[in-house]
């Protein structure tokens, strides 16, 4: 496996150069590394995506024993997806942190540590020895934790950073049960040895142990309150990434774990199935509730994971009553998805991350007008939006159509338990769309569209070429996907083949037709937009040769129109949020006026959603955890003597330990 070897090799030498080159060239060198990394890695993917599978296996110590380092097709399909997005965050990345040239030390210290997160993510992916998959995991977490709090001199950007790896880290203990769960059953670290385990024992415990450690860094509902405070916290670069790839590593995990799976399926399906309906509606309602450029499209990537969890509950399903229509449907839908939200969603963060650096506010409702400022950023926002929403010729269309198609065909083959799942899951994934319309319809409308809401928008402009690239491929990308679904829909199909057990049984052929329906939509659409375009750009031009003026447009009358008069983001969601108080609290701070006050002072009004999960679950949590540590403060009371007493005490206790061989 050269490549391993190889991003070994590109990291140290990326530690060893980057903090002495010149700050204009330590970007440069972290493309180049970032680059470096994915080339490598790109060919045995590919081949693994072809057939051609990769397994090497190196000594280990006594402890860990042989290390299987293997690149199959769902390793490939992720390192794909990595690689790609990785190689977009780190171009924008190159322009964004131009603003941070001043800080020389931070900026080698933050190319490092990306360059370490992308290695990272690609370990994780190939490394089958369940120890050093962990410490591969480890590494993954804590770089991209220190990626997070870039500004840590900011308070909440330290808090959310410490509130990621304090999750990331319970991720870990639920992993690390499993896995020693595991080694007491086989006497092996290797991951064949969980399929062997999987074979010949129940399954639903040992599951959900690995489910839960992985979900956690999927940011399923009610694991997912990390997410959207380190996605604002981080740099616009790292947002995109985090939300594009790190959440897909807990996708990742899931699948491996579930291919392995031989008994259970249909229970553990429905409860997948069940979780995600449920996280992708908790996420995009929380979405449309918020006014953080950043915080409403990492509640978007919560959604997004329900909708990838839908599909992952389908093919259980279907491998549970051995129906082909829903194992191709969900899995493929899945693998799809899990694709297509990495590159919309890295586009949305990078697009929001230009507006902030022009602007320096993420609040929404401080914005407004910025297409006439940031035509191309306009423009990307605008693309990423109606691709999340699942419009076609783009590309996440194709996998949500499918799992539409899934539920559909489901409905004809399945027992009257799973019907209720097939219509709820329809239900939820319409609801979902509509939802997520009105969401982003807010966001593009007030940030783009009407006039400034105050002077953070006077000085923005466009942002520069490196920063747009990336996005320019990103749009590439999406319209290929949605104009030649087949291509990718034959590569998830690989994935399936390979990878699931139950493939005995299943005829891959049975979506054929539904992907050719969306290769129509999609190239109808996509010609329907360029004679749309052609059209406009004809009028335009002819208009152009007419004299034309310019007045404001009548008001019936009314001289004294202003800003404030304008929708603002909150009277686009405030029907909804009074429609569903009961899990979207309103957080209202205002001063009421006195019965006694006939001449009331200045008074200001402020309101934030909160998050239900946490506020009614993990915050009591933590309080009580709070509570119950204070009462062992005296055990750090600052005393240097007191210090030396333990240290004395726990020496004499390794002692007669040892002496007595209780140790």
């Amino acid at each position: 496996m050269p490549f391993i070897y190889f991003s070994f090799v590109v990291l140290a030498v990326s530690v060893v150069t980057i903090p002495f080159v010149n700050p204009k060239l330590k970007s440069i060198a972290a493309v180049i590394a970032v680059i470096s990394n994915a080339a490598a890695s790109l060919i045995p993917a590919w081949n693994a995506l072809g057939g051609l599978p990769t397994e090497i296996l190196l000594q280990g110590s006594p402890i860990t024993g042989l290390i299987a380092i293997r690149i199959d097709s769902l390793s490939a399909w992720f390192i794909l997806i990595i690689n790609f997005t990785s190689i977009t965050g780190v171009l924008f990345g190159s322009g964004y942190m131009k603003s941070y040239a001043d800080r020389k030390s931070n900026l080698s210290l933050h190319w490092i540590l990306f360059i370490t997160f992308h290695a990272s993510m690609l370990w994780v992916c190939v490394l089958q020895n369940s120890l050093i998959f962990l410490t591969a995991w480890e590494v993954m977490s804590i770089s991209s934790m220190l990626l997070v709090i870039f500004e840590h001199q900011n308070t909440n950007t330290l808090k959310a950073g410490i509130n990621y790896l304090v999750q990331m880290h319970i991720s870990v203990a639920f992993l690390t049960i499993g896995f020693i769960w595991i080694y007491f059953s086989t006497s092996s670290f290797d991951f064949k040895a969980v399929q062997e385990y999987f074979l010949h024992n129940p399954s639903i415990w040992l599951f959900i142990l690995f489910f839960i450690g992985f979900a956690v860094k999927s940011g399923f509902v009610p694991l997912h309150t990390w997410l959207p405070e380190a996605h604002p916290a981080a740099p616009s670069h790292v947002s995109g990434v985090m939300s594009g790839v790190i959440v897909k590593l807990g996708i990742y995990g899931i699948l491996r774990m579930v291919f392995y799976l031989a008994h259970d399926q249909l229970l553990l399906g429905e409860i997948i199935l069940s979780l995600s309906i449920a996280t992708g509606l908790y996420g995009i309602l929380n979405a449309a509730m918020r006014f953080d450029i950043k915080k409403m499209p990492a509640y978007s990537t919560v959604e997004n994971i329900g909708i990838v969890g839908i599909g992952i509950g389908m093919g259980l399903i279907g491998s549970g009553i051995e129906n082909s229509v829903l194992i191709i449907f969900g899995y493929g839908g899945a693998l799809l998805h899990s694709l297509n939200h990495s590159l919309f969603k890295s586009m949305l963060f990078y697009s929001s991350g230009s507006v902030y650096q022009q602007t320096h506010t993420r609040d929404m409702e401080k914005l407004g007008g910025l297409i006439h400022k940031m035509p191309h950023t306009a423009v990307f926002y605008l693309i990423a939006i109606l691709t999340a929403v699942g419009l076609p010729p783009f590309n996440a269309f194709v996998s949500e159509f499918i799992l539409y198609s899934g539920f559909l065909e489901g409905i004809k083959s399945v027992d009257t338990t799973a019907v209720f799942l097939m219509i709820s899951g329809i239900a939820g994934l319409a609801l979902i769309g509509g939802i997520a319309v009105l969401t982003f319809t807010k966001a593009f409308g007030v940030i783009f569209l009407g006039s400034p809401r105050s002077e953070h928008t006077e000085h923005a402009h466009e942002v520069s070429f490196v920063m747009r690239l990336p996005q320019y491929l990103i749009i590439a990308v999406i319209v290929f996907i949605g104009i030649f679904p087949q291509f990718f829909y034959d590569k998830a199909i690989s994935v399936l083949i390979s990878s699931t057990a139950t493939k005995d049984f299943v005829d891959f052929s049975v979506a054929d037709s539904v992907i050719e329906t969306i290769t129509m939509v999609g190239r109808f659409s996509m010609i329907f937009i360029i004679v749309s375009a052609v059209l406009i750009f004809i009028r335009f031009k002819l208009v152009k040769q007419k004299p034309s003026s310019i007045a404001e447009t009548w008001g019936c009358g009314y001289t004294a129109a202003n800003t404030r008069m304008q929708y603002t983001g909150k009277s686009f969601s405030k029907t909804l949020g009074k429609l569903l108080n009961f899990l979207l609290k309103e957080e209202k701070k205002y001063i009421e006026i006195r019965a006694d006050e006939l001449h009331p002072s200045k008074r200001t009004h402020d309101s934030v959603y909160l998050d239900f999960a946490e506020s009614r679950f993990v915050n009591p949590a933590v309080k009580r955890l709070n509570h119950f540590l204070n009462y062992f403060q005296f055990i750090q009371n600052g005393k240097t003597q007191q210090y030396v007493l333990y240290g004395i005490f726990f020496i004499v206790l390794i002692f007669l330990g040892t002496i007595f061989n209780l140790f």
